[in-house]
């Protein structure tokens, strides 16, 4: 698709981009550009701008503000040592935006396109890719319903956006290793939303965060809808087991749990290096147990913003326990430094996961 761009009027200026790429934080600064393009029944996706990172124009009226019709994704852009910008199996986020849009009743965007506008974004806003350690370009791509109605039905008009931002660490603490907190609320059910990324999902884990936070810990862990005994998910990121046994457990996507493509690739890492890795239910007892049994070594949280990141701590109402001695474990850390050095190009990319753009 042929994309209109619109040069910024006034871009930061280099010095003041530059303060910001030595210590970009998570979420809170934003390149100097971004991507829209529009969708409506009878003209499909057109419209494609590359054009100043500004506010949007909505209807007061407009479905996404009244029924939550919104979908979105995030991926990074890494900074190689030859200078080189690539993405992180930009494919399979491309994928997931449509699967998220079958459920949410939104249209799909064709996968190429998906690339097309993320690639547009970096070309124009390629200052803002850090060169730090451990730092990257966030890529937020989404879609919200447009059309200004008040009836209950899937909208006829969309916009697709791209925006970016600087990344640093995801997580403030400054701890080895993250604490959890188990809350006594439900994420998703089953036939609900919970394998979408969708903000509803998100909303709904604000106030559980926000009580973690307010203990302490660094994260909230949610179990079943049903029994409130199985392991899902965290907020944001998915969780594997390590066992004493070479063995590892992660829950399976039953539809309540978002198919991490983090979570999907330290599956396929994990296995070539020989560990028996199995996608299987494990309860918050068992987790308990084998952690003061001593079986369980280590726990992981996995996802994009993150990466992978050490579980050391796990509380609830009725008590807590300590997973190995706290702090990080030995396949963490290993399995931590293989895909960041495949995402960096600091290791061989044996699967084709990496899609280097300028």
């Amino acid at each position: 698709m042929e994309f209109e761009h619109i040069t910024h009027p006034s871009p930061m200026a280099d010095d003041a981009r530059e303060a910001i790429l030595a210590d970009p934080g998570f979420g809170t600064h934003f390149t100097d550009h971004m991507v829209t393009i529009e969708w409506s029944e009878e003209k499909g996706w057109h419209d494609a701008k590359v054009g100043p990172h500004e506010a949007i124009a909505l209807n007061p009226a407009a479905a996404v503000l009244h029924y939550a019709q919104e979908i979105f994704e995030g991926l990074k852009a890494y900074r190689h040592e030859d200078g080189a910008i690539a993405l992180f199996r930009p494919e399979q986020n491309a994928r997931r935006l449509n699967a998220s849009a079958d459920r949410l009743a939104m249209p799909n965007l064709p996968e190429d396109l998906f690339l097309q506008a993320i690639r547009e974004l970096i070309a124009v806003d390629k200052a803002w890719v850090p060169s730090l350690e451990g730092g990257s370009l966030y890529l937020r791509p989404f879609m919200i319903a447009t059309e200004a109605f008040l009836g209950v039905r899937p909208a006829k008009n969309y916009k697709f956006l791209v925006i970016a931002g600087p990344a640093g660490s995801y997580f403030k603490s400054g701890a080895p290793a993250v604490s959890i907190w188990i809350s006594d609320y439900s994420r998703a059910a089953p036939g609900g939303t919970g394998a979408a990324k969708c903000g509803g999902n998100y909303a709904a884990s604000l106030v559980p965060t926000r009580e973690a936070f307010a203990r302490g810990h660094d994260q909230v862990l949610f179990l079943d809808a049903v029994e409130h005994k199985w392991v899902e998910e965290l907020g944001g990121m998915n969780l594997f087991f390590v066992f004493d046994d070479g063995s590892v457990i992660t829950p399976p996507l039953t539809g309540t749990i978002l198919p991490g493509i983090t979570r999907n690739s330290l599956i396929q890492i994990m296995r070539e290096e020989g560990l028996d890795v199995r996608e299987e239910p494990y309860s918050i007892d068992q987790w308990r147990d084998d952690a003061q049994s001593g079986r369980l070594l280590e726990t992981m949280a996995c996802g994009t913003a993150a990466v992978v990141t050490p579980v050391g701590k796990v509380a609830g109402d009725d008590g807590e326990f300590t997973i190995g001695s706290g702090g990080p474990g030995q396949l963490t850390s290993k399995i931590r430094e293989r895909l960041t050095g495949i995402q960096r190009g600091t290791s061989a990319d044996t699967h084709g996961w990496v899609t280097r753009l300028v």
